[in-house]
């Protein structure tokens, strides 16, 4: 009989439209392929060398304030640009392109340089949110510009080349493919049931509860039924929010505790500072009605076996389907055993 926790079989991701296949037979298979470097742990509260420390110059020759919370700049190396003019290519069908314009900012997350959100305080990611709140309701506003993609990128072996708390925000004229994707299967299923695809979604989650990793009066983390990335997490909202502006102020402080809950439980998994891409999905700011949409948070973290070992996304994964050992409801009550007090606070 067939048995999802021990045979290979495929999953399909309502949220994209895609599938993931799902092999959990494999989980013991020996590995002797390469192996990671922990992220390593900063123990200075300031570095005179760090571009996003108070007070220091960056690449740019601009230098910061002596910021106390938070500081938003614009990214001093932008991959979109404000001014850019109106324009494409299709001079054949099979060869398309579009200028595309937008603005970048860097959101330095704390003054202190030793600190991660699993490390910071809720009431200063707290604070965080209502910064992002601020940024989503500002950019969105502004003319040509129809989606606010908030992220952060965490870890070494994530991209990131400065161990400063920070993320990022990109807004653009475009909505992207990930977002325009979700998009349509959110308005699919409203338009076929007229209730949104992620609610109806949270309460099968709440139902079953084995994929839940953590939640709070307004929000619930879970791994994901059709989750990709071994330990992948997805915040959901207990109620139908559009973006951050649509919350209330104790919806902010509860998104602030659910990010230290699962950022906390990460890295006492492996006993790390765990790295992931992590960013929300919110409904896009062109102005127009989106009664389908739902806000949402993705977290993509790497890690495998071990602070050491990655999931590669290689071979198979790029030619055909994502593939992953572990099932979403092994790795849910993994990151459920671990405790919510970080390791190095006790």
């Amino acid at each position: 009989m067939f048995d999802a926790g021990e045979h290979a079989h495929r999953r399909f991701n309502a949220l994209t439209g895609r599938w993931v296949l799902v092999s959990p037979h494999r989980t013991q298979r020996p590995w002797q392929g390469q192996e990671e470097s922990a992220s390593s742990d900063v123990s200075y509260a300031y570095d005179a060398n760090c571009y996003l420390c108070p007070g220091n110059t960056r690449a740019g020759g601009t230098t910061n304030p002596d910021y106390k919370g938070h500081h938003v700049f614009q990214n001093d190396f932008s991959a979109l640009l404000s001014e850019v003019p109106e324009g494409q290519v299709d001079d054949h069908e099979l060869l398309l392109s579009r200028s595309e314009s937008g603005i970048c900012r860097v959101v330095c997350f704390s003054p202190r340089h030793d600190l991660t959100l699993a490390q910071m305080a809720v009431e200063d990611i707290q604070q965080l949110v209502a910064l992002w709140t601020e940024q989503y309701v500002e950019l969105g506003a502004m003319e040509g510009i129809n989606h606010v993609q908030i992220f952060e990128n965490k870890g070494e072996i994530m991209g990131c080349s400065n161990p400063h708390p920070h993320g990022q925000i990109w807004a653009q004229r475009a909505v992207p493919e990930e977002p325009a994707r979700e998009s349509e299967r959110m308005l699919a299923h409203y338009q076929r049931t007229g209730r949104t695809l992620l609610s109806d979604y949270r309460e099968v989650e709440l139902e079953r509860a084995d994929r839940i990793i953590c939640q709070n009066n307004a929000f619930v983390a879970v791994v994901p039924f059709w989750a990709t990335w071994p330990f992948e997490a997805l915040i959901l909202s207990k109620r139908q929010v559009l973006s951050l502006s649509d919350m209330d102020d104790a919806e902010h402080v509860d998104l602030a505790d659910i990010i230290k809950q699962l950022t906390t439980r990460y890295d006492n998994l492996f006993e790390c500072s765990f790295p992931y891409s992590a960013g929300m999905h919110q409904a896009p700011t062109d102005g127009a009605s989106y009664p389908e949409w739902d806000w949402h948070m993705h977290f993509y973290p790497p890690l495998l076996r071990s602070a050491a070992i990655k999931k590669f996304m290689v071979g198979y994964e790029m030619l055909a389907d994502p593939q992953r050992d572990l099932t979403p409801e092994m790795a849910a009550a993994q990151l459920r055993a671990v405790s919510a007090t970080h390791f190095q606070a006790v």
